[in-house]
């Protein structure tokens, strides 16, 4: 099988905190291992030298990744590496992939794999659209752009169960028919980043919480700054926060401020550090392996988070709010709906030996099938 990954790096000077390449990075030699021939299409490359690489230009804004994929460029890509399956990381862009194979005369299946959702779902059965896709009431246009790519695609991916009902929900509501299209593969957890917590202690009256995900507001990064606060005046706990972009461009500041607001605000915080991997994969394993639990994202729109996945896996409890993937896939005794609940797992955490190694366990086996091998297994068996 000759596939064709196409991937849009958000950040390719920071691509520790691009999710999406990471993805790449340890599914395409699992890829590969299982017999695809794979290409790349990617501003970087991944690290393994037997993934072909096919080098593009990153879109200038997140704008511009949905609504100008360059169909010039896709069908002088289609020509050349003559694709049996394309592998659309940004679904809006798939309809201009199908008329780019059109065109090349290429006759190749389309897998949208959906990485990012422009829109989630409310308890009661409302669709919300994601504020960091409306700048200027763009939103609407994102999800009819997104519906429009759940359409041209042959396969859709997605990462799990409450992906899988969203986009059946929004599918129908934009009169879009996935038939048997949809799939479940979950993403690969880092082999870098696996630790048997058989050897893991417990915290020894004090606890120390990491929180590693994006500090746009649309993460939810006000109601962590408020549970942090909390956690610190009422429980026996520390937290170490990760600034996971460093110095970003004016642009993106221009286009979204939040970041740099939300860190200076947590970096003043008594009880709070602020942390940086540098890009360094062995560094931020062993921040990983310095704290004692995880702290999932309060992002409404959460399909599944990389960040979770890489704490479970090094045998780390992660406690998050009791909405969307979160509830799906975190214990239910770690999950929260109030500030007081919080405090009370955090103090569990913290002083009770056997209810935090009863969690190491649960959470590493948690991630257990989310191996590269596994998780390569159930992509090509999707694609076929």
């Amino acid at each position: 099988m000759r596939l064709l990954y196409l991937l849009n790096v958000s950040n390719s000077s920071q691509l520790s905190a691009d999710s999406g390449y990471t993805f790449a990075d340890l599914l395409a030699p699992a890829l590969t291992d299982a017999g695809a021939e794979v290409t790349v299409a990617s501003p970087v490359p991944v690290g393994d030298p037997r993934v072909h690489f096919a080098p593009t230009t990153s879109p200038f804004t997140k704008y511009r990744a949905r609504f100008d994929p360059g169909v010039d460029a896709l069908v002088t890509l289609m020509c050349e590496r003559q694709p049996e399956v394309v592998v659309a990381n940004q679904i809006e862009a798939a309809p201009a992939i199908r008329a780019a194979l059109l065109e090349a005369g290429v006759d190749a299946l389309i897998a949208g794999y959906c990485h990012y959702l422009p829109f989630s779902f409310t308890d009661t059965g409302a669709l919300e659209l994601d504020p960091a896709m409306d700048d200027r009431g763009l939103g609407r246009s994102v999800l009819l752009a997104f519906a429009a790519g759940l359409a041209a695609c042959d396969r859709v991916l997605v990462h799990s169960s409450t992906a899988a009902s969203w986009i059946t929900a929004a599918a129908a509501r934009t009169g879009v028919d996935l038939g048997d299209k949809l799939h479940i593969v979950p993403a690969p957890r880092d082999v870098r980043l696996v630790r048997d917590p058989d050897g893991i202690l417990p915290p020894q009256g004090r606890a120390t919480g990491l929180y590693n995900h994006r500090l746009y507001a649309h993460y939810g990064t006000a109601r962590f700054t408020q549970l942090a606060r909390r956690l610190i005046a009422d429980a026996p706990v520390r937290l170490t926060v990760m600034d996971l972009f460093g110095t970003r461009s004016p642009e993106r500041i221009r286009l979204d401020p939040s970041p740099e607001r939300h860190l200076e605000e947590l970096g003043t915080t008594d009880g709070v550090t602020i942390a940086s991997d540098r890009g360094d994969r062995i560094r931020y394993r062993n921040l990983l392996a310095d704290a004692h639990f995880g702290i999932a994202p309060f992002r409404p729109g959460c399909p599944w988070s990389m960040s979770v996945i890489d704490c479970q896996a090094m045998g780390l409890p992660v406690i998050g709010p009791r909405t969307g993937w979160l509830a799906e896939h975190i214990d239910n005794e770690l999950l929260f709906d109030t500030d007081e609940q919080a405090v009370r797992i955090t103090e569990r955490l913290a002083t009770e030996p056997e209810f935090y190694l009863l969690h190491a366990k649960r959470a590493f086996a948690s991630t257990a099938d989310l191996t590269p091998e596994a998780v390569a297994a159930r992509y090509l068996e999707a694609v076929r």
